[in-house]
């Protein structure tokens, strides 16, 4: 095919739970989207047809694209679809004495992870997670390093090798090590593995022998249980999710791709798919979006933006307030708590996917949140899902166009959809299909509404603070139901809001980021010898991840001159129970000055969050974790600038009935493509292209920006 002008720069892949988006941009900022069917048992086979799909908008092959691609960079759901589907690798485990029992009766907050309100009130409606680890490959041994990090009881080293024994024996195809107080000193966990090794040898293993994994190493922070939760999930998912990565980085070396495929990371930061701690792209998806929303939202002199996120199994929103995202230590995800530093994204069970139900006890409807996945609902063609979605509804309302979902490549059956809605959720209710589907609908927007308004409220803010970014591939289709009457700063939706996590992906650096537990007091009224040996503390701890982080770009070959570092740290005030991420103001600590320069950050920050007069100096400080992350930039992509033309769009390509709030409305159609830069789109209009549908109520409005961002308001009144 013919190749045109075009000079691809920038590749980003999104491999979610339904579709896999591909977004590709070229040297002028002009991008192209392509979505295809995610093929979870390779997931090479769907990113190459969604390329080619995005691709065919330019009339290129990869084969002619790829070569000239210098960014390349992967987020998908394969892992974290290992660990909820339980298809991982054979594990076992070595732990301290007495704690062979840990996934037995986990932690309180992990049983009820997930659950609602009213199942957590009662033990009868919630249960515990199914043991990843078998408790006959949970070996305890004794021996014990104190809360200082000295040697209390010696390793007891026959226990050690009768416990990799019986693992080797039992067929492990890895081991992992987690001992109370390790990230304090790791020399207990260290002896461990040696002793594994002898014994792997001394059965004559060799290249068979199972991979060791020492929580150590890979999470020194305190919280003895999600270290071994975050450490086991790389053994028991992470490291089998190399081969899908292979896969990937495979085909695009096969299409003469040059680049290092990177992976987006919990953190914000992409690595690079040989890095050590892969588990740290186990939701990568989500956070591409924010950290895309974060790339726009500075781009557009927006400094606090609300990123809301719909897809066809859940609803995910993050805060960006100053520029910055919110990271959490100890994220919630799959029903587990973890151990490892991550964008906090908050997410509930509904998408367009979303099963809807009527309780036959209440007589109420009820929305997922179980979803039907990449089959979107009743409506898909092979007829296998009975119950009815949320795409369901859409549908039938005339919001969705059944002969055009991904650009007419699949057509959906409406008369399908229609006689489930009557059977299962109109007759339940006693009303019509129409008022039914809409009536949920409006559950659906309102529940989102909620989620997303409580979030800023939580934090002390008000809506109009906030700009909000709407993206994913059903975002589009409910952002003006879910911000309804909510007196958002802006509503904004980009015109490639179905690849907007791609995109994001692609807005992201190099980047490693190394955690360790110090829990370094500053005592009240500390004098200039106490913080001098503070800030020798932590910038010991400074050092050695630093010396860590050098390591990893090393093996993506990064030049050691270009790796931008970052120093922080996590405080708080001695005695309470939450700390807050702060950057250092100095990036190394030499005097008692630096260290009155860190808590006088510290003390901005966590007055902006709780209240000034919530400020406690007199209870002293503790420093709990020291990080250090470091950074080589990344050709990211630019945005298209477009010449503004009138306000009055060109004429639609089509109009249809569409059920709004109280009825049908002949409704404009307009193709997304044919839209220019300057145009306004007054409702009740539908916005249609290959990868997603805006819907325009009658009191609403869409102006199209000169970097093809349609932004949501009123009409005039």
């Amino acid at each position: 095919m013919a190749t045109g002008e075009r000079n691809p720069r920038v590749l980003a892949i999104d491999a979610g739970g339904t579709m896999t988006d591909t977004f590709i941009v070229d040297a002028m900022g002009s991008f192209v989207v392509g979505k295809a069917q995610t093929t979870p048992e390779d997931e090479s086979v769907g990113f190459m047809r969604s390329a080619d799909d995005a691709l065919r908008y330019w009339r290129m092959d990869p084969e002619v694209a790829f070569p000239q691609i210098v960014s390349g960079i992967y987020s998908g759901t394969a892992m974290l679809n290992r660990l909820l589907e339980r298809t991982g690798r054979k594990v076992g485990c070595i732990v301290s004495g007495g704690l062979e029992d840990y996934f037995k009766l986990e932690r309180g907050i992990q049983t009820y992870l997930s659950f609602p309100y009213s199942d957590r009130l009662h033990v009868a409606t919630h249960f515990h997670n199914e043991p990843l680890v078998s408790r006959e490959l949970m070996r305890g041994v004794r021996g014990r390093i104190d809360l200082f990090g000295d040697e209390a009881i010696p390793l007891y080293e026959d226990e050690v090798r009768t416990a990799a024994e019986a693992l080797i024996d039992g067929g492990v195809e890895s081991i992992v090590v987690c001992l109370l107080y390790s990230w304090r000193n790791p020399r207990h966990e260290q002896r461990v593995r040696e002793l594994i090794d002898d014994v792997s040898r001394q059965r004559g293993l060799n290249g068979e022998r199972p991979d060791v994994f020492l929580s150590s190493e890979l999470y020194p922070m305190r919280r003895d249980f999600p270290r071994l939760n975050s450490t086991l999930i790389e053994a028991y998912a992470a490291e089998p999710s190399r081969e899908q990565l292979k896969r990937v980085h495979g085909v695009t070396k096969a299409a003469g791709a040059a680049f290092d495929l990177r992976i987006m990371a919990a953190h914000g930061g992409t690595i690079s798919v040989h890095a050590r701690e892969l588990a740290r792209t186990l939701i990568s998806g989500p956070i591409g979006g924010v950290v895309g929303s974060g790339y726009l939202a500075e781009k557009l002199g927006l400094p606090n933006v609300v990123c809301t996120d719909i897809g066809g199994t859940s609803f995910d929103i993050a805060l960006i307030t100053d520029g910055e995202y919110h990271i959490t230590p100890t994220p919630e995800l799959g029903r587990y708590v973890l151990n490892l530093p991550m964008i906090r994204v908050d997410s509930i069970g509904a998408g367009t996917g979303s099963f809807v139900r009527i309780n036959p006890n209440s007589n109420r409807p009820e929305l997922g949140p179980d979803s039907a996945g990449s089959r979107i609902g009743v409506c898909w063609p092979d007829g296998a899902i009975d119950t009815p979605s949320v795409s369901d509804l859409n549908l039938v309302l005339g919001r969705l166009n059944a002969d055009y979902f991904l650009g007419g490549d699949v057509k959906l059956d409406v008369e399908r959809a229609r006689a489930a809605i009557e059977e299962q959720v109109a007759r339940p209710l006693g009303l019509s299909v129409e008022h039914a589907a809409a009536g949920i609908l409006e559950l659906f927007d309102e529940t989102l509404q909620y989620e997303a308004t409580g979030q800023v409220l939580g934090k002390g803010y008000s809506p109009v603070d906030y700009a909000l970014f709407c993206y994913g591939g059903g975002g589009p289709l409910h952002v003006a139901g879910y911000t309804n009457r909510t007196p958002y700063r802006d509503v904004l939706v980009p015109a490639w809001a179905a690849g907007f996590s791609a995109f994001g992906c692609a807005c992201a650096d190099l980047e490693y980021r190394y955690d360790v537990t110090i829990d370094l007091p500053i005592p009240p009224g500390a004098g200039a010898e106490a913080k001098q040996a503070a800030a020798a503390g932590i910038q010991q701890a400074w050092d050695a991840l630093r010396r860590q982080v050098t390591a990893e770009f090393a093996k993506s070959g990064a030049p050691q001159d270009q790796v931008a570092y970052r120093h922080l740290v996590r405080m708080q005030y001695a005695g309470q129970l939450n700390d807050i991420e702060i950057y250092s103001p100095a990036q190394e600590l030499q005097s008692a000055a630096d260290i009155d320069r860190l808590i006088a950050a510290f003390e901005d920050a966590y007055g902006k969050i709780y209240a000034r007069s919530a400020k406690s100096p007199e209870l002293g400080y503790l420093v709990t974790h020291a990080m250090v992350t470091g950074a080589v930039a990344a050709e990211k992509p630019a945005l298209p600038v477009e010449p503004l033309a009138d306000p009055e769009p060109t004429s639609a390509k089509d109009s249809r009935q569409v059920w709004w709030r109280d009825g049908w409305l002949e409704t404009a159609i307009f193709e997304q493509s044919d839209l220019r830069a300057g145009n306004v789109i007054a409702g009740p209009a539908i916005v249609e292209s290959p990868a997603d549908t805006l819907a325009i109520p009658p009191e609403r409005r869409a102006r199209l920006d000169q970097h093809r961002i349609f932004h949501l308001d009123y009409k005039e009144s």
